[in-house]
């Protein structure tokens, strides 16, 4: 990759990996739109679209 090449954000499915834990969206909010999630005494919220993008805010 030279000084001025872009990266390639094209790729139409996401790699896998295997060593990672995967979580379903639709799992951790139970069917709904939005759950919290915390992580060292703070809460965060995971919400997702109605485009089907997820949110995470704090």
């Amino acid at each position: 990759m030279s000084l001025y090449s872009q990266p390639d954000f094209t790729r139409s499915s996401p790699v896998m990996r295997n060593d990672l834990p995967l979580h379903s969206a639709r799992a951790l909010t139970q069917g709904g739109t939005q759950a919290q999630i915390e992580l060292d005494g703070k809460v965060y919220d995971l919400r997702i679209t109605r485009a089907g993008k997820l949110i995470l805010t704090k």
